[in-house]
């Protein structure tokens, strides 16, 4: 398995026909179909579906399956590249569910990085289960997710927990004193994100769950483009803060989901210098959040 091979498959899969692939990557069609045959012959199984009449490229199940592996095996190879650097300078490879990363999380990290300018940084944003996957291989060095779960090798540890608030663009004729109760919210106007399993489970008790949402998201960067008119969301008070500089009004809720805790992740055997730097500036950042309250003990890291 090689480099030109994988490449080779990731290509076909991107663009979506042999021809497009080999002009991308500047070969002959014949010499990328070598290439993917090649690499079918090592794996012992078809990655593409072929015959006749078959123009756009289809992945087999196997292809399917093998494509996460795929781009994973290139990542990892563009890293052998960058070892030596990686021993001069420390890097710390962070990994994020969406609603903190883009929210909560970028002022962070230019703190970090003014306060600690010889560290450097890589970040990527993942689901949960993904940054568990990522967390127990070692491509990266902590996470912050919402949904725990178990792993031998992995430390899940609470790193801060919030309340929830509704948001919306529409001006509710309430006294300030008083809350929003789900039951006079229309499920059909709804912004829908799905924060956590605990989450879900208190919205499951107060919606019917057979009214679809006005829209469903699962990214966080798309949500304020659709709170218009009487549309309304209930987010984590880091994220309503945000929206509220942007225009839309925050109402406290009665009867809401419980906080929302955040977990960090990190391998036992990890770079425990600069993770402990950075989750001290973290820490500093928390105690400024109204609503917000930081879990960690730097003492015990």
């Amino acid at each position: 398995m090689t480099e030109l091979e994988i490449e080779a498959f990731l290509s076909i899969v991107r663009n979506g026909t042999l021809s497009e692939a080999a002009r991308e990557l500047f070969v002959t069609q014949p010499a990328l179909s070598r290439r993917l045959k090649a690499l079918e012959t090592e794996l012992g199984y078809s990655l593409i579906k072929r015959g006749k009449g078959i123009q756009a490229i289809r992945l087999t199940e196997a292809g399917e399956a093998f494509l996460p592996v795929a781009e994973k095996w290139q990542y990892l190879w563009a890293k052998t590249g960058t070892v030596l650097n990686l021993s001069q300078r420390p890097v710390i490879k962070l990994a994020s569910v969406g609603s903190v990363s883009t929210y909560l999380l970028p002022p962070v990290f230019h703190t970090f990085l003014e306060e600690n300018p010889d560290y450097n940084m890589e970040f990527h944003e993942y689901h949960s289960r993904e940054a568990y996957g990522y967390a127990d291989s070692g491509l990266i060095d902590m996470a912050f997710v919402t949904d725990p779960m178990y792993s031998d090798r992995v430390r899940t540890i609470p790193a801060f927990s919030e309340r929830y608030v509704l948001i919306s663009k529409c001006v509710q004729t309430l006294n300030p004193k008083e809350k929003i109760h789900p039951k006079q919210l229309l499920p059909e106007l709804e912004v829908r994100l799905p924060w956590s399993l605990e989450y879900d489970s208190w919205h499951k008790n107060w919606f019917d769950e057979k009214i679809y949402p006005k829209v469903y998201l699962d990214q966080m960067s798309l949500m304020e483009d659709f709170l218009i008119g009487k549309n309304w969301a209930i987010v984590p008070i880091s994220v309503g803060r945000k929206l509220q500089e942007k225009g839309c009004f925050l109402y406290e809720l009665e009867e809401g989901p419980g906080n929302r805790i955040i977990y960090y992740l990190k391998r036992e055997k990890g770079k425990q210098k600069i993770i402990e730097d950075f989750l001290n500036v973290l820490h500093q950042y928390l105690q400024m959040q109204e609503g917000v309250t930081s879990l960690l003990h730097l003492d015990k890291l």
